[in-house]
């Protein structure tokens, strides 16, 4: 059984107790979009599951959307159908329905992430595309050197890259995703380039890894960036960062396709 809470978030993140003015730090970046877009080929008919307010949504042609939390559901932009209150492991959907289906920025706060792939791949006949960060890279961004906690959380809850391709089945392919310098989807490593962003806590609440650890951490954090911004030492060590076009971190797109 999944546990829900009473919004109905099905994992490890319950998003009735976040903020929505967080969400404003999340705003889809359109060369993610393509990306996905690309991935997703000319499926017509999309499953979107774990679809939070709907982001890149607009890179499949007609969506379904399945989403557990009420807070969640309720931040979605009008449109032609509510999405679904279901949970990844349990889809109200008959076998093949769906010609692809996407999950961006979501398995890993799934409660049974293989049983929820087996689900998505019982119900799409066409490729699956996972957005998601992979664990074993998570720690190589300098944020580790202020936060290791934060990334430490990142890194166990990614689910490893071969475990999901194991539990979709068929044959795939990893791809990794440049993020842009200026990317507007405010996860830890879209500001690579612009520390100063991570000292906002609006910015940092809405990464959820932040809500994992305690005022301390954060604290901590907080006091040693400035001094290394004020003192030039950050930038002693990564300034050059704070111009390059793109970064090469732990973004990765997992596309699945049944034999």
């Amino acid at each position: 059984m999944n546990e829900r809470t009473t919004d109905g978030s099905a994992g490890d993140v319950d998003y009735g107790r976040i903020g929505s003015t967080s969400f404003g730090y999340r705003r889809p970046d359109p060369r993610i979009a393509r990306a996905i877009a690309a991935a997703l080929g000319d499926a017509r008919s999309v499953l979107n599951v774990g679809a939070g307010c709907g982001s890149y949504e607009s890179a499949a042609r007609s969506v379904t959307a399945v989403e557990p939390s009420r807070s969640m559901r309720d931040r979605r932009p009008a449109g032609p159908a509510p999405a679904v209150d279901a949970v990844a492991e349990d889809l109200p959907f008959g076998d093949g329905e769906f010609e692809a289906a996407m999950t961006l920025f979501s398995v890993h706060e799934w409660n049974d992430v293989k049983a929820g792939l087996r689900e998505v791949r019982r119900v799409t006949r066409g490729p699956i595309v996972i957005l998601t960060c992979d664990p074993q890279l998570v720690r190589d961004f300098w944020l580790y050197e202020y936060a290791p906690e934060v990334l430490d959380v990142e890194a166990r809850r990614h689910p490893a890259i071969e475990d999901m391709a194991t539990a979709l089945g068929g044959t795939g392919s990893v791809e990794s995703l440049p993020v842009p310098l200026d990317c507007t989807d405010g996860f830890n490593e879209a500001y690579y380039g612009r520390p100063e962003m991570l000292l906002d806590p609006a910015a940092r609440a809405a990464c959820a890894a932040w809500g994992f650890v305690d005022d301390a951490v954060r604290g901590r954090f907080t006091t040693a960036l400035s001094r290394d911004l004020e003192s030039g030492a950050w930038d002693e060590r990564h300034g050059h960062l704070r111009t390059r076009p793109t970064y090469e971190g732990s973004l990765v797109l997992l596309r699945a396709v049944p034999f």
